[in-house]
């Protein structure tokens, strides 16, 4: 009999098997507080976008760092819905920002609605947040969510602010996913553990986890964008350099281009002229430059720092199912 490997477990099921009741909770929650009477049009945005597949990975987080942490009242739930909101409210503002088309898959809420309703709407998601973090009675909950929240609207000022800019460095890059992405990701995680009342070297910890975990995730995420399938990623491949988006792969590429790939980067990025079978030549250009396998490293270096950083944590399921989501969101391109 041929031996077969065991089935990967994928760590996003297990977690929302070991967090049923306290998601659910979540889900009902969010279902709740985001319906307007006067403002129908409110929930029905809010819906095409929360009921549009994601897996509620970053609710999930906190609700696993308060239970990691011993938490038993029902805050993490009212916290999990806040971030939740958050990230939907800066989804709406993105696809704005990024004229996109697509998101998960379907027409994006601009597209179906307009630009103004997805704003506004991104706006109402973002004051209802601040209202169940007040729910919480805990101003260091409050100034962890508030700072994220600024530091987030910073990251995207950033990355526009540098669109195009053939002289973005890595350091650049990476403060830019820290804040748009990695931001959401460690307050997450941290608020569960404040929640919980944790000691100090645990809460830095489980920020500490987030940040690289939302680092890797956005790198992979970036790489993806040129070598995923499109329909498992549920956008067209190579959308971020068509925006102009300076995204690892391109600054490592340009770092090393002699001057006809520079010429060649200076008119699709620098100046914004993509053609018929740019995308592909891009693609060709970092393989050949080591930028989407040096790309693909560091991916996998911040996932193994988000794997360590557990390490003086408790340990327990929800602490395991932590440990392996951080080679989960990498393992598409390991």
């Amino acid at each position: 009999m041929k031996w077969e490997p065991p089935p990967v477990t994928n760590p996003i099921e297990t977690l929302q098997s070991l967090l049923g009741d306290k998601l659910d909770g979540v889900n009902h929650l969010i279902a709740t507080r985001m319906a307007s009477e006067n403002a129908p049009r409110i929930p029905e945005v809010t819906a095409h976008l929360i009921n549009a597949g994601g897996k509620r990975v970053r609710p999930m987080l906190t609700l696993a760092a308060a239970d990691i942490c011993g938490y038993e009242g029902d805050n993490d739930v009212k916290l999990a819905a806040t971030v939740e909101f958050i990230h939907t409210a800066t989804l709406l503002h993105d696809d704005v920002v990024d004229e996109s088309e697509q998101r998960r898959g379907r027409p994006t809420a601009n597209l179906l609605w307009d630009n103004q309703s997805s704003v506004l709407v991104g706006d109402y998601l973002f004051a209802r947040s601040f209202q169940l973090m007040v729910e919480t009675d805990s101003i260091r909950v409050l100034d962890i969510l508030a700072n994220a929240a600024a530091v987030i609207a910073e990251g995207e000022v950033l990355q526009l602010s540098v669109a195009r800019n053939l002289s973005t460095t890595a350091d650049t890059y990476i403060r830019v996913v820290r804040g748009k992405t990695a931001a959401l990701f460690s307050a997450a995680t941290q608020v569960g553990g404040v929640i919980a009342g944790t000691s100090p070297e645990r809460e830095k910890a489980l920020y500490d986890y987030g940040d690289a975990l939302g680092i890797a995730f956005q790198i992979a995420d970036d790489l993806l964008d040129l070598t995923g399938d499109e329909a498992s990623i549920g956008k067209r491949t190579g959308d971020d350099l068509r925006e102009g988006k300076l995204t690892l792969p391109v600054i490592l590429s340009v770092a090393q281009a002699d001057d006809a790939e520079r010429a060649f980067w200076q008119r699709v990025i620098g100046k914004g002229r993509v053609e018929e079978g740019d995308v592909p030549r891009a693609v060709e250009i970092m393989r050949a430059r080591g930028a989407l396998e040096e790309t693909r490293a560091r991916a996998l270096n911040w996932s193994a720092a988000a794997r360590q950083s557990l390490d003086i944590l408790p340990g327990g399921p929800a602490q395991d199912a932590l440990h392996d989501l951080a080679g989960f969101v990498v393992s598409r391109i390991a």
